[in-house]
C-alpha cells in the first residue's frame, strides 16, 4: 500500500483524447473505423508519458471486423508488438474495454493499456443474410439479435417509449433534458472547453452535430418517432455517429512516476436486466458502484441515448439531473455506438481534472440489458 492506503496497482486514467462526433453520412463519412481510432490512439499515447503499451482494447459494433484494435494500433505506429483486442457489447463496449483494462492492471498482467471504442456507421458493411438458394435475393436487415425472440428483442426506440411510460417521465421533461443537452455542448464549443480533449481528423475539428437555439418551443414540434402516441422523438433522442475515443490505463503507483494527475478507479459494476426494459439496465449497476464507494458523484456521464431512459435511471438511483452531462451528451454530440462509453471517459476525465471535481460517474445502458457503471475519483 501507498502511505496513502492506496494499492499502487489501482488503476488510474492519465490521458483521455477522443475525434470529433460527425452525424452519420456527414463529416466523418469518408473515414473507415481503423482511420478513427489511430488519430484518437496516437493523441492519447503522446498525453500519456507511455514508452511502451501492454494492448490496445477498442469497442466496436458494426465491423468491418478484423480485429480493428489490431488493425489501428498498426496504422497508428505503435509497431508489430502491440496487440490489439475488439468488444462488442454494443453501446456499452468503449467502456467495457476501459474496465477490462482496469482489470487488467490490477491483476498485474501489464502497467500499460490504451483502451477505449471507435464506431463509423458511415463506413460500417451491410449486413444481409445469406440466401437459401440461387434465386432467393439477400435480405438486408439494420441489426443482429440482443436477445432471443422468446426472452423479448425490441427495437431501441419503442422500449425507450416503454421505461418513459412505466416511468411516468412526460414529454415536457424530456424535451427539457434534450434542449439542455443542446444548449450546453452549444456553450462548451464556443468557449473551448472541448479542444483540448479533441484530435482532427480528416480536417475536421468540431462536434457536428449540436444545434444552437435548439429550445423547448422547437423540440414540441416533432411527432412521436417510435410509438403512436409515444413521448420519445427524434429530437430528444440521440444520433446515429462517426467517431473514436480513447484513454490510457496505468497503475497509480506509476502515474505517481510520471508526475501527472489523473483519475483513479473506485468502483466498476456490470448488470444484466430485463432486455425488453434495457434502458434501465444502468440502474443496478448504479445502485452498486455508489454503495461500494459510499460517495455521491459531483458530475455524471450517461450515455444520453433517449432523454427518457436517462431520466429513468438518474430517478430511479436518487441522482440530481442536472449533475449530468454538465457540457453536453449524445442527445446533442451523437452516439457513435462502440465509442459512446469511451467518450464517457475522455469527458469525465477532462471534466474532473480541469474543474476539480472529486468525484464522478460515467455509466450507460446497452442493447441485450447490460449496464455498466464506474466511479472516480481525482488524483493530483
Amino acid at each position: 500500500m501507498t502511505d496513502t492506503g492506496v494499492s499502487p496497482r489501482t488503476p488510474v486514467i492519465v490521458a483521455a483524447r477522443r475525434t470529433p462526433v460527425g452525424t452519420a453520412g456527414g463529416s466523418l463519412r469518408e473515414v473507415a473505423v481503423d482511420r478513427l481510432a489511430a488519430g484518437a490512439l496516437e493523441a492519447t499515447l503522446g498525453d500519456s508519458g507511455f514508452e511502451r503499451v501492454d494492448d490496445v482494447l477498442l469497442g466496436n459494433t458494426r465491423g468491418p471486423g478484423g480485429n480493428p484494435a489490431r488493425v489501428a494500433a498498426l496504422r497508428a505506429g505503435l509497431g508489430h508488438g502491440t496487440p490489439g483486442t475488439t468488444v462488442d457489447r454494443q453501446c456499452a463496449s468503449g467502456l467495457s474495454t476501459i474496465v477490462t483494462a482496469a482489470d487488467l492492471v490490477t491483476a498485474g498482467a501489464g502497467k500499460y493499456y490504451l483502451a477505449g471504442g471507435a464506431e463509423s456507421a458511415s463506413t460500417a458493411p451491410w449486413r444481409a443474410r445469406r440466401p437459401r438458394d440461387a434465386a432467393e435475393p439477400p435480405v438486408f436487415y439494420s441489426r443482429a439479435p440482443f436477445a432471443p425472440d422468446e426472452v423479448g428483442d425490441p427495437d431501441m426506440g419503442p422500449a425507450a417509449d416503454l421505461v418513459a411510460a412505466e416511468a411516468g417521465i412526460s414529454r415536457a421533461r424530456q424535451d427539457r433534458f434534450a434542449e439542455r443537452s443542446h444548449r450546453r455542448a452549444v456553450e462548451a464549443q464556443r468557449s473551448g472547453t472541448f479542444d483540448s480533449e479533441l484530435v482532427e481528423v480528416h480536417g475536421v475539428r468540431t462536434d457536428e452535430r449540436p444545434r444552437a437555439g435548439f429550445d423547448e418551443r422547437r423540440l414540441a414540434r416533432f411527432p412521436p418517432a417510435f410509438t403512436a402516441g409515444g413521448t420519445v422523438t427524434a429530437a430528444n433522442s440521440c444520433g446515429i455517429s462517426d467517431g473514436a475515443a480513447v484513454v490510457a490505463v496505468t497503475t497509480e503507483r506509476e502515474r505517481r512516476g510520471l508526475g501527472i494527475p489523473g483519475i483513479r478507479l473506485l468502483a466498476r459494476e456490470t448488470s444484466g436486466t430485463d432486455p425488453n426494459r434495457l434502458g434501465l439496465a444502468a440502474v443496478p449497476a448504479m445502485r452498486s458502484a455508489l454503495e461500494t464507494t459510499g460517495r455521491t458523484p459531483e458530475v455524471v456521464e450517461f450515455t444520453e441515448a433517449f432523454a427518457g431512459q436517462v431520466l429513468a435511471c438518474t430517478d430511479a438511483v436518487g441522482l440530481d439531473e442536472r449533475t449530468v452531462s454538465p457540457d453536453g451528451g449524445a442527445i446533442a454530440l451523437g452516439h457513435p455506438w462502440g465509442a459512446s462509453g469511451a467518450v464517457l471517459l475522455v469527458r469525465l476525465f477532462h471534466r474532473m481534472t480541469t474543474h476539480g471535481n472529486r468525484v464522478g460517474m460515467a455509466a450507460l445502458s446497452s442493447g441485450g440489458g447490460l449496464g455498466v457503471a464506474t466511479v472516480w475519483e481525482l488524483v493530483p
